[in-house]
């Protein structure tokens, strides 16, 4: 059944009470800009044919839509299909945003792209799609991710950007933010960053949303074609939520199907090792928006923690405030071990390696399936493949 749609964001940015614009006033004016030059660029048909083109000729899409019999037997219950962004060029969602916000930066005259990366699946995203137009990039990644996602550097640096280690605080995501931003603010006008999730202040999380939706209209659409009916269950990763929102875009106006968001839980939800920001954490500013977040009694951002580098991040995509205030969407976790368990489990009953942050969702679906009835039916956002993981779970797990 059809539920009516829920207009998201306002003009000024705002999913409800979060999102919006905090941010100093010298950045208000440059804001607005890259506002109107999305909206200009969203509405043109010839932007629309470009970014289509490069959807099938450099990303590889339409990602194929998998049913993971094997695991599925294995687990009894439910049905478990995959969408295969792991299949993108890139090896993850990320390009889908990434080539977008590099023809907004050529569209502006943009002289630079700034970023921050986790994992590193956006820097190297965002690395290639400022290669393709021509655009010199600065990627910023903090010093403990640098080591532990080797693979990806190396990609970086074969791609040609600048890549800035960042070694204060935990040296992880949310410094790299940090850092990054401080970066953009230096010059502005010749600049552009280019967030990479649903998070940041008002274009980027209704931008990012945008560009990802992609997955779930052809989610939708391939499910109905192979199933003649949809899931009964989607659910996906979510860090900051950009390829949560990106499958669950198109299926919120489905009343019938449950969507679930999952966060990491890291050590477990009674340690302060986690990143379960939606199941813990509270309303606050962040970044330049308003966010839940996981805060001290100051209102400051707590160190937060995940093994999956694309995850630790302290806030969340505003409309996923909003989506669980209204309780569209149901957010779960899955903690460290469980996230271990599945990585190897997908891997050697399927031959799919799944990136660490993807490995959430599926754990969440393998610790579900068995009591969903066999008529039933889970689809999981495999958001990126598990190559840059590899030798960390490898010498994690000692094989």
């Amino acid at each position: 059944m059809k539920m009516p749609p829920i207009p998201m964001p306002d003009e000024n940015g705002f999913f409800g009470e979060y999102g919006g614009q905090f941010i100093p006033p010298e950045l208000k004016s440059v804001m607005d800009e890259i506002t109107a030059a999305y909206l200009e660029i969203r509405d043109s048909a010839a932007f629309q044919h470009e970014l289509h083109e490069l959807q099938s000729t450099y990303i590889g899409r339409p990602s194929p839509l998998f049913y993971a019999k094997r695991l599925s037997e294995h687990l009894g219950g439910a049905r478990i299909f995959l969408k295969r962004e792991d299949l993108n060029h890139t090896g993850a969602h990320k390009i889908n945003h990434c080539i977008g916000e590099a023809l907004l930066a050529k569209h502006m005259g943009k002289k630079k792209v700034l970023a921050e990366t986790g994992a590193g699946q956006h820097g190297v995203a965002l690395a290639t799609a400022c290669a393709l137009v021509g655009i010199p990039c600065e990627i910023h990644m903090g010093q403990v991710d640098i080591e532990k996602e080797h693979p990806n550097v190396t990609k970086m640096k074969i791609l040609g950007c600048k890549l800035v280690a960042v070694t204060r605080g935990t040296a992880t995501l949310k410094d790299a933010v940090d850092s990054a931003f401080e970066a953009y603010l230096q010059d502005p006008v010749n600049s552009i960053y280019a967030i990479g999730s649903v998070v940041g202040p008002h274009p980027f999380p209704m931008m990012v949303r945008d560009f990802q939706q992609v997955v779930g209209e052809e989610a939708r659409a391939q499910f109905l074609a192979l199933e003649g009916r949809l899931p009964t269950r989607i659910t996906a990763c979510v860090g900051g939520g950009s390829n949560a929102m990106g499958l669950f875009t198109a299926f919120l106006d489905d009343e019938d199907v449950q969507i679930v968001g999952v966060e990491p839980a890291g050590h477990g939800l009674d340690t302060p090792d986690h990143a379960a920001t939606l199941t813990l954490g509270a309303p606050g500013v962040l970044h330049g928006f308003k966010c839940y977040n996981l805060q001290d009694a100051q209102g400051n951002p707590l160190p937060v923690y995940s093994i999956a580098s694309g995850l630790d991040y302290p806030g969340v995509g505003p409309q996923h405030c909003f989506l669980k205030d209204i309780k569209r969407v149901d957010y779960a976790t899955a903690t460290d071990q469980e996230c271990l368990d599945a990585f190897m489990t997908l891997s050697r009953m399927e031959g799919i390696i799944p990136a660490l942050e993807s490995a959430h969702a599926v754990a969440y679906a393998m610790r579900e399936a068995p009591a969903m009835g066999r008529d039933q039916t889970i689809l999981v956002n495999l958001s990126g493949r598990g190559d840059k993981d590899a030798d960390f779970v490898a010498a994690r797990l000692g094989l």
